[in-house]
C-alpha cells in the first residue's frame, strides 16, 4: 500500500527548464525491454495544442521536485536545445535528446564513484602453468590510489 504523500503521477505533469522556462507537458514514457524508463515524451511548444511538437528527452535529464511541492518536473536542458531537436514520431527510430555533458545525479540518489566499483577477479591459472608471484602482479597492475 502506498501513502498518497509517497507517490505522484508523471503523465500530464508540466515541465520547466532549470531556468524556469515552460517546456511543455509529459505525455508519454518510453521504457526499455526491462521496463526501465529511458525517455520522456514532452509535448513542446505551441498554444493549446496548435503548433506543438513531441520531443523525446533522456529520462536522466528529467528531475522531479524533492522540495515537497507536487507538480514540479525540471529538465536539465534549455528551451533552445529542445526547440532544434527532431520530433518524436511513433514507429520511427527515436532520437533522444540529452545534455552535452554528464547528467547531474539527483541529490538523493547519487551513483557511486567509478573507483568504488570493484575490479573483476583475476582468471584462475591454467593447469600446469605457474602463477605469477605478488611482486610481478603488482608491477603489471599497480594498486589504485
Amino acid at each position: 500500500m502506498l501513502d498518497t504523500q509517497d507517490y505522484d503521477g508523471v503523465l500530464g505533469k508540466p515541465v520547466r527548464s532549470a531556468a524556469g522556462e515552460d517546456m511543455g507537458r509529459i505525455i508519454d514514457i518510453i521504457v526499455d525491454k526491462d521496463g526501465r524508463p529511458r525517455a520522456a515524451i514532452i509535448d513542446f511548444g505551441g498554444f493549446l495544442g496548435v503548433g506543438s511538437r513531441k520531443i523525446a528527452v533522456d529520462w536522466r535529464a528529467l528531475h522531479f521536485s524533492a522540495d515537497n511541492k507536487p507538480g514540479r518536473a525540471v529538465l536539465q536542458l534549455n528551451r533552445n536545445q529542445v526547440r532544434v531537436s527532431p520530433e518524436y514520431k511513433p514507429g520511427d527510430p527515436i532520437v533522444v535528446l540529452g545534455p552535452a555533458g554528464p547528467v547531474p545525479a539527483p541529490a538523493t540518489a547519487a551513483a557511486p564513484p567509478a573507483s568504488a566499483v570493484p575490479a573483476p577477479a583475476p582468471a584462475p591459472a591454467a593447469p600446469g602453468s605457474a602463477a605469477p608471484d605478488a611482486d610481478q602482479a603488482t608491477a603489471r597492475n599497480p594498486p589504485d590510489k
